[in-house]
């Protein structure tokens, strides 16, 4: 569908600027997907191998349908594998995946490959097939590494409050993509940057209360009651605006994604301010007790 783009510098010289959003760098708190080319090249492989089976008699076709759906489940468990990775490089505090979904996928892109080679061997051999299978794990494993072993940023935290907090954070983030795929109806390019930008204020207070789960009390009403709000604004707005394109509409929507960034943004900065005040008294309790024993301090 045809957009109409303006501003500044287009023919009309008009700028809504009745709800700039805070000047901010467009790439600040961007999330590209992780599973990039590198990771969607390889379902080609088992398109290949099925073609090249395909008129070789039963038994070769057989092998080569197992192989290339060996090959596949690898393909997408190495997407998934790398997503998870990225969510735990992302995280300050983090647990490591449980399932290891890179490892898994390096052993059968092994398995694939071993059976890629009996597929169009001549005859049965041992030897070719092991060492095709331990080269294509290895390379996948030196293509893309291993899963993470250990938790990040775990030592000290309550295991039961981070179980809780995980809950609500996977809530919000379900809101803020039904938000994402609801302003993509509306087909208006500026709102759905404004909805981005908004979720990156979102997801900073989700980071904050992952590294402090006792801030969880206090954030849960953002990231519950007001995000879904937030989801049902957009969704009503989503619809209004693709049947009629009302101005009014979309002034009224962004003034109130304003207003929540404001406030996430403002609860954000007293977390913050509530933990240094914590650690504060934490220093001072601990200068009493060195100089009541005796240590002096200057």
């Amino acid at each position: 569908m045809a957009q109409k783009f303006g501003g500044k510098y287009s023919p009309d010289g008009t700028v809504d600027t009745s709800h700039d959003a805070p000047a901010r760098n467009s790439f600040d708190g961007a999330n590209p997907d992780a599973a990039g080319a590198r990771s969607n090249v390889l379902f080609t492989p088992a398109i290949v191998l099925v073609a090249t089976t395909f008129s070789d008699g039963a038994i070769p076709l057989a092998l080569g349908l197992v192989g290339a759906g060996a090959m596949l489940l690898a393909a997408w468990l190495l997407r998934a594998g790398l997503r998870a990775e990225a969510e735990y490089n992302a995280r300050k505090v983090a647990r490591r995946p449980a399932l290891p979904r890179k490892t898994i996928s390096s052993v059968l892109t092994g398995i694939g490959a071993a059976l890629a080679v009996i597929a169009h061997a001549d005859s049965f051999q041992i030897l070719s097939p092991v060492i095709f299978g331990l080269a294509g794990a290895g390379l996948h494993l030196a293509a893309f590494g291993i899963d993470p072993l250990k938790n990040k940023g775990m030592e000290g935290i309550d295991t039961f409050q981070q179980d809780r907090v995980s809950r609500v954070v996977d809530e919000g983030e379900n809101h803020l993509t039904a938000m994402s795929d609801a302003i993509m109806r509306a087909g208006d390019r500026g709102m759905e940057k404004r909805v981005e930008q908004f979720q990156r204020t979102a997801r900073e207070l989700f980071r904050t209360v992952e590294e402090d789960p006792r801030d969880l009390t206090a954030a849960r009403k953002y990231m519950g009651v007001y995000l879904r709000g937030a989801k049902d604004a957009t969704v009503k707005f989503a619809d209004i605006y693709a049947r009629t394109g009302d101005a009014q509409a979309r002034n009224d929507y962004a003034a109130l994604l304003d207003d929540l960034e404001q406030g996430f943004s403002a609860r954000t900065r007293k977390m913050l301010l509530d933990d240094r005040s914590d650690l504060n008294v934490e220093i001072e309790v601990l200068r009493d007790r060195l100089q009541r024993e005796g240590v002096k301090l200057s």
